[in-house]
């Protein structure tokens, strides 16, 4: 049985893991266009890069993390070409995301709250509780402790919880 080459294995896995990395860049960038690029400019990179990743591990972990890279790459440059350092996301397009049932109308407002999470809490919350992600994989993927992942999940929980409350949304434990 023939090993497949890294390259092959990437080419493979690509198109399976891309609506996640899409998802996880709209995140990132607030806007459809800017997610876009990153999701190509994140394809483009994983395939130029292709000696680096080792078959049989976990394609995702390594595609989240060069998205998340590159990311920090692009907002470097941008603070560096305009010289107004980081901003926040003041606005998403999400498209047509009216509510259509209770369901929906509390997902909506639970998005919304996540929308307005400082940028290293959102990337938390996004990789772990919406990607699916294990603590020390978010932890791996964005480079950091698995102790800051922790406490910043736990910032964010804390965060969403207050402005459900504050939206008059009662919690039923």
């Amino acid at each position: 049985m023939s090993k497949k080459s890294s390259e092959a294995e990437i080419r493979e896995g690509l198109p399976k893991v891309f609506p996640r990395l899409w998802r996880y860049a709209l995140v990132l960038t607030g806007n459809r266009d800017s997610a876009n690029d990153l999701a190509q400019s994140v394809c483009l990179r994983a395939l130029e890069k292709h000696k680096t990743y080792q078959t049989g591990t976990h394609l995702d972990r390594w595609l989240f993390r060069i998205a998340h890279r590159v990311w920090l790459n692009e907002l470097r440059s941008k603070a560096v070409r305009h010289g107004n350092g980081l901003q926040p996301i003041e606005s998403t397009e999400l498209g047509d995301t009216r509510p259509d049932s209770e369901t929906n109308f509390f997902a909506q407002q639970v998005l919304n709250s996540i929308l307005t999470l400082p940028e290293a809490q959102r990337v938390c919350v996004i990789l772990v509780y919406v990607e699916g992600f294990k603590y020390a994989e978010a932890a791996e993927i964005l480079s950091i402790p698995i102790g800051t992942v922790m406490s910043r999940l736990a910032s964010a929980r804390k965060t969403i919880s207050a402005q459900m409350g504050k939206n008059g949304e009662t919690r039923d434990d």
